[in-house]
């Protein structure tokens, strides 16, 4: 495992990095990873919310990592889907979900892409109302 900066290099020097980077009608058939979290947050219309699974069990996001370049570290960003129906009514878009038992298929490409980056069946995330957003750190390997 290895700690790395969020966040892809972008294309203009003044750009800001890529963080997130939608899954769908993509491949990523090297320079996978994951990224363990047990919980994610959106914000929608001035209000904060939390998204943990509803069994109380962590999971991981879905990335790509770049090797480092002369002007950029290595790196990696998380991949996005279309939001659950848990997520829907905070945003449109979630981050790529994966259960613990799904990570080794992520890894060794043994199942297709577009089977494991779907949305979660209503009813996997329970929501919790924020009263002050935090910041978060996150690893990759």
């Amino acid at each position: 495992m290895v700690e790395l900066p969020w966040g892809l290099q972008p294309r203009e020097t003044s750009g800001r990095p890529f963080t997130v980077i939608r899954a769908e009608c993509r491949s990523f058939p090297s320079h996978r990873c994951l990224i363990p979290a047990s919980e994610f947050r959106h914000r929608s219309r001035g209000k904060h919310y939390s998204f943990s699974l509803a069994n109380g069990d962590w999971f991981y996001f879905a990335g790509i990592w770049r090797p480092a370049t002369r002007d950029w570290p290595e790196a990696y960003a998380i991949l996005t889907t279309t939001a659950n129906d848990d997520v829907a009514p905070c945003h449109d878009r979630q981050m790529a979900v994966l259960l613990r038992d799904q990570r080794m298929a992520w890894l060794d490409l043994t199942i297709p892409e577009n089977e494991l980056l779907q949305p979660l069946p209503a009813g996997a995330f329970r929501l919790s109302l924020l009263r002050e957003p935090t910041a978060q750190a996150a690893l990759a390997f």
